[in-house]
């Protein structure tokens, strides 16, 4: 197997020395070299074609030993320093601290048709950030990763990706409730793949200790390789370097209230540098339109990272590396500018993205309202997001009266829509069928547009259990059907029908179904 390695990460950064101490402080340092565990019986699951091939790399070297031998950790590509890389983080709002890659190791960049791409395992053993854990990872935890990073990608949402998924044949202990009753999973290890993994933590762990040298070294390491557009380093361009952070992750944050996402752990460490969705844990799709809705159980108390107050996360996440970049160019007037347009720009991509959701694509002086108590109607009785916006596409402007009739598949109880909230819904059509009078747009191209953006089929966490359920057993056909279902997620899809349905009710409070934690 021959892969293009262009340079590494760690061949621009100064080196730190070697470890005597798999757990203790590295500084000075963005990254530690280490080498992954070899593991005990390695069998690869699944690979993802159009990954692979994005790396240069074909079908037949894919199914060779050499291939699961580097991707589950057991080989080491020739001229190449596999490094796990030094973060901190703000974690549910509180400095934590030096973190890292505690079970995510960098094995090489790789450079195809002018792409870089950074190959990182994850659940590859310990590392020197891995604090009291093992590094390992589970086939729970990374059939999820898996799945999900290759289902946004396919929805159009900024995302890392995954190239393979493997068991080591090792068995790991782990407490998935966090009850007190570990218990041993088959160990696996996903291979996921970006052009950098590099987050905000990775800044704000060098702010934090002072080190201003290394930081501005890894700022213009930054620049130069994927953001080399803006210019040499300079008090101007790292403004314009945040800025433009500032506007990616705006766009990530708003696809993922397009398509219902929740991250479920929105720490500075699990923010990308480049807007990627990054680190799938307990993440989740909505099933009841809720705002208050967080899949992570962690989170079930004060709900921090709920589905209404992600944008507000991110923007409060910015702030915290506005302070690094403050500690970089002593400046604060532009960094303040940047930070306060963000409001105002993420109130107008919104409105964007919902009025594409409801056809509506000529600005309309009330249309903020209609969706407002659009919004404020979803969550009276528990309705499915994904099927009521996939269904609104199928409403007749010229028949308001029937509204109800179009999107009473979304109902999760059809009792619970009383006479007066049934009559609210009959007002919201008729104001909705006035205001679509106004598109110039005819109503098969309307439908075509919503149908673009307003997925039939998500990784609905029932889904994944499902997948993980059958894979545990050695069945791993549910999990290459939901793999190819999701590579067409805006597409009808006669025969997957199935999956386009409601949540089931054994699922609803199912361990794996409802709310996860971040065991892994």
């Amino acid at each position: 197997m021959k892969l293009n390695i262009k340079d590494t990460f760690n061949s621009e950064l100064p080196a730190d020395p070697i470890l005597e101490n798999a757990r203790r402080q590295v500084e000075d340092a963005c990254y530690s070299f280490v080498t992954p565990k070899k593991t005990k019986k390695p069998e690869m699951l699944h690979i993802a074609p159009d990954m692979l091939s994005a790396i240069g790399l074909s079908k037949e070297e894919a199914a060779s030993k050499d291939f699961l031998n580097v991707f589950t950790g057991n080989a080491v590509l020739p001229n190449t320093n596999p490094y796990a890389m030094c973060y901190g983080g703000h974690q549910f709002g509180n400095w934590a601290g030096q973190l890292g890659d505690g079970r995510a190791i960098n094995l090489a960049e790789v450079v195809h048709h002018d792409k870089r791409w950074a190959l990182q395992l994850k659940g590859a053993g310990e590392t020197p950030y891995s604090r009291t854990a093992d590094g390992l990872a589970v086939l729970r935890s990374s059939i999820r990763e898996y799945l999900c990073s290759e289902a946004m990608h396919y929805l159009g949402v900024p995302t890392t990706r995954a190239l393979s998924l493997a068991l080591t044949g090792d068995q790991v202990l782990r407490d998935v409730l966090y009850d007190g009753h570990p218990a041993y999973e088959k160990g696996a290890v996903v291979c996921r793949v970006a052009p950098t993994f590099i987050r905000f933590g990775s800044f704000e762990i060098l702010a934090s200790r002072g080190d201003k040298e290394t930081l501005e070294i890894l700022v213009n390491y930054t620049l130069k390789h994927f953001y080399s557009h803006l210019g040499a380093p300079s008090k101007k361009t790292y403004l314009q370097f945040f800025k433009e952070v500032v506007a990616r992750s705006m766009e990530m944050v708003v696809h993922w209230q397009r398509v219902g996402f929740v991250h479920g752990v929105m720490n500075t460490d699990n923010m990308s540098i480049l807007g990627l969705t990054i680190d799938y844990g307990p993440y989740g799709w909505l099933e009841g339109y809720d705002h208050g809705w967080t899949p992570n159980t962690t989170d079930r108390q004060h709900k921090r990272y709920r589905f209404g107050q992600q944008s507000d996360i991110v923007l409060w996440n910015l702030y915290q590396l506005a302070n690094v970049m403050y500690f970089l160019i002593d400046e604060s007037a532009g960094l303040e500018a940047i930070l306060e347009q963000y409001k105002g720009d993420y109130e107008q991509a919104y409105l964007r993205m919902m009025r594409s959701k409801i056809g509506m694509y000529t600005a309309g002086k009330n249309d903020a309202l209609l969706i407002k108590d659009l919004e404020a109607l979803l969550q009276l009785t528990e309705t499915d997001m994904t099927l009521f916006f996939r269904n609104l596409s199928a409403f007749d402007e010229s028949q308001p009266s029937k509204g109800l009739e179009v999107i009473k598949d979304a109902f999760y109880d059809s009792s619970a829509l009383t006479t007066e909230i049934s009559k609210r819904w009959d007002q919201w059509f008729l104001g909705y069928a006035s205001r679509l009078k106004d598109e110039t747009l005819p109503k098969v191209a309307r439908v075509k547009e919503m149908n673009a953006v307003n997925p039939k089929y998500v990784l609905r966490n029932y889904m994944a259990q499902l997948a993980i359920d059958a894979a545990d057993k050695g069945d791993n056909s549910l999990l290459d059907e939901l793999f190819n279902l999701l590579k067409k997620p805006y597409d009808e899809q006669p025969k997957n029908n199935k999956w386009f349905a409601k949540r089931p009710e054994w699922a609803r409070n199912k361990v794996g179904c409802s709310m996860l934690s971040c065991s892994s």
